[in-house]
C-alpha cells in the first residue's frame, strides 16, 4: 500500500496516476488525508494528556512526602478526569487507525509515468517481439488434441479424479514438466538467484503483505477450519521471508527462485479460450523474486525482462512482450511486462509470463525495510516475475513443434527430458 508520508506529500499526483488506471474513488485519497489528519490530532491530544498525567502523578508523590494530603488528593481527582479522556481517546484512535488501514488497502498502486493510459488488454504496448511464428500444415492440431493423441494429458481424468481444471500429465507429458520445471530453476540460479523451496499454503498475513488480501476477485482457495490460503504464485511466500524485517543496504539485492504448484479459483473464466491448458485451477510455475534499493530496482526490473527473454530464445519459440496499459495492471503493480508465447494451432497470444515491479507498496504492508548506508531507514522495493508458469509453454510446445512425424524437443530441454521427439 502507499505510504502515508507518500499520501500526505502528493495528494494530486497519487490521483492523477490513479487516473490513468480508471480507478474509480479518488474520493478516498480525501477521506483517508482527513482521517489522517484527524488521527494526528487525537495522538497529539493524547501525548499531551499523558505528559500531563505524568507530570501530576510525580506532584503527587511529592506532596504525600511531605504531607500535603488534601493537595495530593484534589490532584488525584484532576488525574482521575484525564485517565477517562485518555480512555475515550485511546479508543477512538483505535477506530481511527482502522478506519485509515481500511483506507489504505483500497487504494490500489500508482502507474510510473511509462505506463500507457487505456482500460484493458487491447490497450497494452507491444514493446518487442522475437522469435518465427512456424506455417504449420492445415492438419496442425492444438494442443489439447496433441496431448489425446500422444497420450501426454488426460484432462477427462483429472475432472474425474477433481474437477475441470486439474489436469493429468501421463508419460512423456509427465516428463516434460519435469523437465521444464529443472530447466527453468538451473537457469535461474546461474543467474545468481538462490532456490527457496517454500509452503503452498499461506496465512492471512502473508496474503496481505503481498496484496492477495483482501481478495477482492475470490480467486484464491481458502481452507477455512485452518484460516490458510492455497498460494496462487510463489511469490507469495517467497516475499513473505522476509516479512517485518529490518535489512541493511549489504544485504540487498535479495534474489529468490522457487518452484511450486499455484491454485486460482478463476472465477467466471468460461468458453473455448480457456480449454486444455489455457486456463487451469492448478499449474506448476517457476517464479523469480527480487528485493531491491529502490534506486537499483529499474534497472533490476530491465534484468528480469532480459532473463525470461533468454530462457524464451532458447526454448525457440516465438514471442512478444506487451507493456501493460493502467487499466490493465495488477492492483499492487507500479509497472508490468507481459511475456505472450504465439499459438500457433490457436492462432492466438498466449500469455506466459508477467514480470513486475510494484516499488514500496508491497513493502509498506509487509512492514520490510532497510538501512542504508548512511543509517537511514527506508521501504525496500520488491519485484517478481514467471519464469514460467509450464501451462501454456507447453500448450505452445506442443503446437509450434509438431511435424507428421512427432513433436520435436527443443536442443536446450533434450538434456533434461532425455528424448528428443514425442512420437
Amino acid at each position: 500500500m502507499l505510504s502515508l508520508v507518500y499520501l500526505r506529500e502528493n495528494p494530486t499526483k497519487i490521483k492523477a496516476g490513479l487516473a490513468k488506471r480508471n480507478f474509480s474513488q479518488p474520493e478516498l485519497i480525501d477521506q483517508l488525508l482527513e482521517v489522517d489528519q484527524n488521527r494526528r490530532a487525537m495522538q497529539t491530544q493524547l501525548d499531551e494528556i499523558l505528559a500531563k498525567g505524568n507530570q501530576l502523578a510525580k506532584e503527587i508523590g511529592m506532596l504525600f512526602k511531605s504531607g500535603e494530603t488534601e493537595k495530593a488528593n484534589t490532584l488525584k481527582l484532576e488525574t482521575s478526569t484525564l485517565k477517562a479522556t485518555s480512555k475515550g481517546l485511546q479508543e477512538q484512535l483505535q477506530k481511527a487507525e482502522a478506519d485509515l488501514m481500511h483506507l489504505r488497502t483500497q487504494i490500489p498502486n500508482v502507474p510510473e509515468d511509462i505506463v500507457p493510459p487505456g482500460n484493458a488488454e487491447e490497450d497494452n504496448e507491444e514493446v518487442f517481439r522475437a522469435g518465427v511464428i512456424p506455417d504449420l500444415a492445415d492438419s496442425a492440431m492444438p494442443h489439447w488434441e496433441l496431448a489425446a493423441k500422444y497420450d501426454l494429458i488426460d484432462f477427462d481424468l483429472g475432472s474425474k479424479i477433481t474437477g475441470a481444471g486439474f489436469p493429468v500429465y501421463k508419460g512423456k507429458g509427465a516428463k516434460l514438466q519435469r523437465a521444464l520445471i529443472q530447466y527453468f530453476l538451473d537457469k535461474n540460479t546461474a543467474a545468481g538467484y538462490k532456490e527457496y523451496q517454500v509452503p503452498h499454503l499461506v496465512n492471512e498475513a502473508s496474503g496481505f503483505g503481498t496484496g492477495q488480501l483482501p481478495d477482492k476477485e475470490g480467486q484464491m482457495y481458502h481452507v477455512q477450519d485452518d484460516n490458510l490460503y492455497l498460494i496462487p504464485t510463489a511469490e507469495v511466500p517467497l516475499t513473505n521471508i522476509f516479512r517485518d524485517q529490518l535489512l541493511n543496504a549489504k544485504d540487498l539485492p535479495i534474489c529468490m527462485t522457487g518452484y511450486t504448484l499455484c491454485f486460482r479459483r478463476e472465477a467466471g473464466s468460461y468458453g473455448a479460450n480457456v480449454r486444455g491448458l489455457n486456463r487451469l485451477h492448478q499449474f506448476d510455475k517457476v517464479e523469480i523474486v527480487r528485493i531491491e534499493e529502490p534506486h537499483n530496482s529499474r534497472a533490476a526490473l530491465d534484468g528480469m525482462v532480459d532473463h525470461v527473454k533468454n530462457i524464451l530464445e532458447e526454448l525457440e519459440l516465438p514471442y512478444r512482450i506487451l507493456k501493460l496499459c493502467g487499466g490493465d495492471l495488477g492492483f499492487t503493480s507500479a509497472l508490468t511486462f507481459d511475456f505472450e508465447v504465439y499459438s500457433t494451432a490457436q492462432k492466438r497470444w498466449l500469455e506466459i509470463s508477467s514480470v513486475s515491479t510494484f516499488n514500496s507498496f508491497q513493502a509498506e504492508r509487509l512492514q520490510l525495510r532497510y538501512k542504508d548506508n548512511n543509517g537511514k531507514k527506508s521501504a525496500v522495493h520488491t519485484l517478481n516475475g514467471s519464469s514460467l508458469a509450464l501451462p501454456r509453454v507447453v500448450a505452445g510446445l506442443l503446437e509450434n513443434f509438431q511435424t507428421n512425424d512427432g513433436i520435436i524437443i527443443p536442443k536446450a530441454l533434450v538434456p533434461y527430458t532425455g528424448f528428443d521427439l514425442i512420437d
